[in-house]
Parts: C-alpha cells; sequence; structure tokens
C-alpha cells in the first residue's frame, strides 16, 4: 500500500484545524505501523504540519515507548503480527489515561471498528487514506488535547458567564445528574448522544452544552432527521449544486458547512436513511462534504455533533436501523433524560417559570404575573404527563392567554382533560365516552365538535402506529400524510410510539 498523497497547494492547514501552529509544536505523537511507506508518508505529513513525531515499525516496540513516556495523541495500525493495535491502545491508556488513540485500519470490517471505539479508541482511520483525511483527523485530536488542556490549566469552565442563567430547570436528582454531565462534557470537543421521550428536553440540554462550549461563538444548527423526506433532507444536510435536480436553480450549502466551526444538532437520529448515514459517517471520519451533484469535494468542516432520539437507540442498532459504527462514534457521551413523571419535584418549579416567561410575552411586563393556586399545583403533580415539558409548558400558555389580570390560575383553568391522573401510566390513552354517550346539547358545538375530533385523532392515531407496528414511515403512507404531519400530530395528543405499540396494563 502507497502512503497518503500530500495535500493539494488550493488546501492550507490553517483552514482544515482549529489548532493554532504554535500547539501544534508541543505536542507529541506516536505513528505505529509495520508498513513502511506508510509510516515514513505519515511522519513526512504530520512533521510537516509542525508536529513532533515519533515512530515505531511493531507494537511491541511501541509498548517500550509507551513504558519511558506518555504521549498526546497515538496513531496506531490495528492489525499487526503479535503485538495489535488493541494492544497499543491499551498500553498508551494504561500509560496516560487522556492520551488520544486512533486506530489506523485496512479491514473494512464494522465489528472491528466498533471494537476499537468500545475499548477506548478517540477515532478510528480507514486505509487507504489521503494527506488531507489524515490532517483532519489529526488535527481535531489535537482540537481536544488544546481543549482539555486549557480548561486544566485554567481550571474553569468555558462560560459567559450567563450560560447557567437559562439553563434547563430542575432540582429533582435524576435531572441534576443529567445536567451535572452535560455540563462536564460541555467543554470538550466529545460527541454527546442524548436519549429521552418526545418533549423530555433533549435540544434544551443540546442548546445548554453548546453555549458552555469553547464553540458558543459559531452557530448551534439542529436538522429534525424525521421531519424531512431522504431527498430533502440530503440536500439540506450535504447541500446541492446548480442542476442537481428539478428546483436546484443555485448551488446551496448544506448545514454541514453552516455548522463549521460549530456544532450539529442531529434530532431523532434513528429516523435518518441508512444511505445518509453511510455519508454522515464519512463526513465524521473525515470532515469532507460533497454536495449532491458533486463529482468533488465541496468543502472540508470541522463540526461537533449531538445527536438525539426518542427511541431505544441500542434496540435501534439490534433491528438495523441505527448502524452500529455510526451509533458509537456519536455516543462517546450518552446523557438519558428522564421523562417528566420521574422527577415530579420538578412540576411545580417548572409550572412556575413558565407562567413567568408566557406572562411577560404575552402581556407584557405592566402587570405582575399570576400565581398557582394550591389545587393547580396539586392537579399538575398528580399528572403523569405523557408529552413531558412541552405538554406542561403548553398547558401552562394556553392558561396564561385566557386568563384575567389579578385572576389566579386554577385546576380549571389549565387544559389537563385527555391525560391521565393520579399516578396512572403514561402508556394509557383513554379514549374517553363515545359521543353517543354524551348529551351534546349540555356543551356548546364548538366544545363539542372539538372534544369528538380530539377523540378520533387520539383512538386513529393510537390504531394506526399499532397496525404500523411502530414504523412510523409505513404509518404515514397508511393514513395518507407526510411523516411530519403524523409527528406533529403525535406530539399534539402526548402519545408516544413506543407507548403506543407496547401500552401498559390498564
Amino acid at each position: 500500500m502507497t502512503g497518503p498523497r500530500e495535500p493539494s497547494s488550493a488546501t492550507s492547514s490553517d483552514e482544515l484545524s482549529l489548532v493554532p501552529s504554535d500547539f501544534r509544536a508541543t505536542l507529541s505523537l506516536l505513528l505505529v505501523d509495520d508498513e513502511r511507506t506508510l509510516r515514513e508518508s505519515c511522519r513526512s505529513i504530520l512533521t510537516g504540519l509542525g508536529y513532533r513525531v515519533e515512530v515505531a515499525s511493531r507494537g511491541d516496540e511501541a509498548q517500550k515507548l509507551l513504558q519511558r513516556r506518555g504521549f498526546d495523541i497515538v496513531l496506531t495500525d490495528l492489525y499487526m503480527q503479535e503485538f495489535t493495535g488493541l494492544d497499543v491502545l491499551q498500553a498508551a491508556l494504561e500509560s496516560r489515561p487522556d492520551t488520544i488513540v486512533i486506530v489506523m485500519t485496512g479491514n473494512p470490517s464494522v465489528a472491528s471498528n466498533v471494537e476499537a471505539l468500545r475499548e477506548g479508541a478517540w477515532d478510528y482511520l480507514p486505509k487507504p487514506f489521503s494527506a488531507t483525511h489524515l490532517e483532519i483527523v489529526v488535527g481535531r485530536a489535537a482540537h481536544a488535547v488544546m481543549v482539555a488542556k486549557e480548561s486544566s490549566r485554567t481550571g474553569a469552565e468555558p462560560t459567559t458567564g450567563s450560560a447557567d442563567d437559562d439553563a434547563p430547570l430542575g432540582v429533582s436528582p435524576l435531572f441534576a445528574r443529567c445536567l451535572d454531565l452535560a455540563r462536564k462534557v460541555a467543554p470538550t470537543d466529545a460527541s454527546v448522544f442524548i436519549t429521552g421521550e418526545t418533549g423530555s428536553g433533549k435540544e434544551m440540554i443540546a442548546q445548554y452544552i453548546h453555549r458552555r462550549s469553547r464553540r458558543r461563538a459559531r452557530p448551534l444548527v439542529a436538522v429534525n432527521c424525521a421531519a424531512l423526506p431522504e431527498g430533502l433532507l440530503e440536500s439540506e444536510m450535504f447541500g446541492h449544486v446548480k442542476g442537481s435536480f428539478t428546483g436546484a436553480v443555485r448551488d446551496k450549502a448544506g448545514l454541514l458547512e453552516t455548522a463549521n466551526g460549530g456544532t450539529l444538532f442531529l434530532d431523532e437520529l434513528t429516523e435518518m436513511p441508512k444511505s445518509l448515514q453511510a455519508k454522515l459517517l464519512r463526513v465524521i471520519q473525515d470532515g469532507v462534504v460533497r454536495r449532491v451533484g458533486s463529482n468533488s469535494t465541496s468543502s472540508i468542516v470541522n463540526v461537533r455533533f449531538i445527536a438525539a432520539s426518542n427511541r431505544d437507540a441500542d434496540q435501534a442498532v439490534r433491528e438495523g436501523v441505527l448502524r452500529e459504527d455510526l451509533y458509537y462514534r456519536l455516543r462517546v457521551v450518552p446523557i438519558s433524560i428522564p421523562a417528566l413523571r420521574d422527577r415530579k419535584e420538578d412540576v411545580a418549579l417548572l409550572a412556575s417559570h413558565f407562567l413567568r416567561t408566557y406572562w411577560r410575552q404575552h402581556r407584557g411586563g405592566e402587570t405582575r404575573p399570576p400565581t398557582l393556586t394550591d389545587e393547580a399545583l396539586h392537579a399538575l403533580q398528580a399528572h403523569s404527563w405523557p408529552g413531558n415539558v412541552r405538554q406542561l409548558q403548553n398547558a401552562i400558555e394556553h392558561a396564561v392567554v385566557l386568563l384575567e389580570p389579578g385572576q389566579s390560575v386554577r385546576a380549571a383553568d389549565i387544559p389537563l382533560d385527555g391525560l391521565s391522573t393520579h399516578g396512572a401510566s403514561a402508556r394509557s390513552v383513554p379514549d374517553g365516552p363515545p359521543a353517543d354517550d354524551v348529551d351534546v346539547l349540555k356543551e356548546s358545538y364548538h366544545v363539542g365538535r372539538e372534544r369528538v375530533i380530539t377523540q378520533f385523532e387520539r383512538r386513529y392515531l393510537t390504531e394506526l402506529v399499532r397496525a404500523a407496528e411502530g414504523n412510523m414511515s409505513k404509518a404515514a403512507r397508511l393514513a395518507g400524510v407526510d411523516r411530519t404531519t403524523l409527528y406533529r400530530l403525535m406530539e399534539r395528543h402526548g402519545l408516544q410510539r413506543d407507548a403506543v405499540v407496547s401500552p401498559g396494563p390498564n
């Protein structure tokens, strides 16, 4: 195998790296590969970029070097005789736990790459690779080392001073642990995988992490992988060139390019088509973005990835919905957000906060916001909130819009109908009494009409998703609507796919 090609003159190291050249000169790199041509080519390229590089031709030779001293970054071939790349990985982490290890492999096996990530590898570099690809991967590793050293030296987290002023609210132990984990990972460049039920606040946690990161001056770009059909999602993420499809009247940069230097938030990642997952994985590996319809590299990006899903990601991997190698690249730090029903201590705090916020938004700051009566607080805390924080937020806004100045908020002012109370399972989906069992003349036309429509929609959605066995694309086809509309209807009624497919006991 020949060594990597030299970088083109059109691309400079300053364009590919967020790491200053003077810092690169302080870093120590160990390069381990039993193939002489590749080893020497890589050393030449990395030395030319300003790194201090030592090389080893065998794994046991690398082990002896690691026993004598630690390295900031180790690049090792995965498949070597006797002492393998995994052995080098273990020796490097034993020598210095904060060492960043990148494994190089010519084996396309997903299993071997995932095994390396599980064992503690920071990234892997598939052979053959270009000089640009090598520069990008090592540059990202160097940036991670720089961030960690700066944090250690200052002893302070990178915050603007106001990052905690609008932090997600919660005092419950479960949520406090979640927020503490987000606070710790924020200053790093580590990828984060956030899981939690619909409406539990996954995007708020992503925003919190970005605000406290060193990328906060650059944009946080969010993309909902479930909201767009495959062709449109590909164009939105990767961009396109003029004439690549009908309606492409000009070149357009994608969200990956927009997020360069910042953070890309991939919401509902498990809904991304497998073909796009493969293309995204390539960008994560080498930072190279190729727009739809282009035959050449469009741009090179340095992006931090935060992914989220309301599905069990491990199950999605087992079902073949989510690529295992992509999952392990993005779940360097997993964060699980508890459902609101599991953090009842936070309900009163959140309700009061939303009450003040929406009162200022809809009524201005001239009058004092109303207060929640004890009856209202009790009613709020008695509900299981299947729609989580988002549903509570909507309920409080509804009450604010209809309140008179000076009026206290009663339980009757908050739209709680249709939700299970007194600790009932959030998985139950009450249909309410059928229209024929109600004296329709005891309610106004509009109230009765809304009740019947709501009852029909909830029952229809429940049966639809069960018939599709939780496959939302199939459910959308059966209903004759697009997937975005289906998700919005589910959200409006506080329905969750997993809860509908596997309802709890009645």
